[in-house]
């Protein structure tokens, strides 16, 4: 299916976060950008901060970032001096048949675009932010946001919990579509299993992912369940990947100095190695405590096969069709996750289930059908810009006709 019907376009997407860090947000501008290209369409990507070597050719930065507490994480944006001016060139000199902003109420580059008497492409913008608590510092800035976002032709949230947040501050006449992040979820099923990373019924490996020094990605929670999980299952071994290690072992430490004995920390791995990790474990625990809009790390562990334990978080009620093909415990809460782990392990038929269940409905969020719903927003976003532009033509074709009928002077009056 082609929304676009042959047409190749030439699409700019601007991020708002550092590619030096990853993110979610990153990673699904550059999924999506391949998606783009290998449907033959141009794409170039402005981003903050510094180029680093394995940077594809065609994302571009500002060369620096500053970092803010945002959504308890740290954000590295880049706002201030020249930024606006130099995002606004970029969008002028790529000629661009489309622009698609990402996040575009972050003080960041997606923002700059927004300054108004700017002429630019139709602007779709992606919203993917959800919190726990509507912050205080977006109620003050609604009304701004409001009349700024008016420049949007369609917006995407990722989900049900970030439109709940958007509607805030979203222009009322914008269209607003609810479109999940994409998953290559043959990359994850079709994976080869790494033999060290495997687990037994008696010694289960048992999986974390994420920011361990992050207080918002749950390790705290994640490691009080091991002490009650091992109680059970004395030689299970807990595999954490992800940057935060020394921070990660303090919080061993501060629970049980015996728990380090139990973990590898693997360090941030390579996106096959990701694949193979998901591949490989027991069982992948999700123990996020807020701020989470979609979650693609749940995506990612269920098209791998792998069965999933998740907090009760918005965000994984919607991608586990409410606990259906997640396991949801009791956010931030390590004895409902623990009892629950403990519960699967002990049985392996309702265990070796939730992982087919998982695999069956990451499908839904296949890049094969995300990306011609999100090309269908495109065609819509063109077809207003180019009836906008043609209603235009013909009022300034009827008001010249008028003032040469009338004179100068009643075309002075006009």
């Amino acid at each position: 299916m082609d929304p676009l019907q042959g047409r190749k376009l030439r699409i700019g997407i601007i991020c708002p976060y550092s590619m030096e860090y990853p993110g979610g947000v990153q990673f699904h501008i550059l999924d999506f950008a391949e998606e783009l290209m290998e449907r033959g369409h141009y794409v170039q990507v402005l981003a903050p901060g510094r180029r680093t070597k394995d940077m594809p050719l065609w994302v571009q930065t500002t060369g620096t970032s500053f970092t803010i507490p945002f959504n308890g994480s740290v954000a590295h944006l880049s706002f201030f001096g020249t930024a606006g001016m130099r995002t606004r060139r970029w969008i002028r000199q790529g000629k661009f048949d489309i622009v698609h902003l990402h996040e575009p109420e972050v003080p960041s580059l997606s923002h700059k675009a927004l300054r108004p008497g700017f002429k630019h492409p139709p602007y779709v913008a992606t919203f993917h932010a959800s919190f726990d608590t509507y912050p205080k510092t977006l109620e003050m800035f609604e009304n701004y946001l409001r009349h700024r976002t008016s420049a949007i032709s369609q917006a995407i949230c990722v989900s049900p919990s970030s439109w709940r947040i958007a509607q805030h501050y979203l222009d009322t006449s914008i269209p607003v579509h609810i479109i999940p992040n994409g998953v290559q979820t043959q990359y994850f099923s079709q994976a080869t299993p790494n033999p060290a990373w495997q687990g037994t019924t008696s010694a289960p490996t048992i999986g974390f992912l994420g920011r361990m020094g992050e207080e918002r990605k749950g390790f705290r929670v994640f490691a009080e369940a091991m002490r009650h999980i091992l109680k059970f299952y004395p030689h299970a071994r807990f595999l954490c990947a992800g940057d935060g290690e020394e921070a990660a072992r303090k919080i061993l430490s501060s629970i049980d100095g015996k728990l380090v004995d139990h973990v590898e920390f693997l360090g941030r791995i390579s996106d096959d190695d990701k694949a193979r990790f998901y591949k490989s474990l027991t069982m992948y625990i999700a123990p996020q405590t807020g701020g989470e809009s979609f979650g693609i790390v749940l995506v990612e562990a269920m098209a791998a096969g792998c069965p999933v334990v998740a907090s009760d978080l918005e965000a994984f009620k919607d991608v586990s069709e409410n606990g259906k093909d997640v396991n949801l415990f009791l956010a931030g809460q390590s004895k409902s996750l623990a009892q629950n782990v403990i519960g699967l392990l002990a049985n392996k038929p309702v265990l070796d289930e939730l992982g087919q269940k998982g695999q069956a409905r990451s499908l839904t969020y296949e890049w094969d059908r995300v990306d011609v719903e999100l090309l269908d927003v495109y065609a819509k976003a063109l077809g207003e810009q180019e009836g906008s532009d043609a209603l235009e033509e013909s009022l300034n074709a009827t008001s010249t006709g008028h003032a040469r009928r009338r004179g100068r002077f009643s075309a002075r009056l006009d």
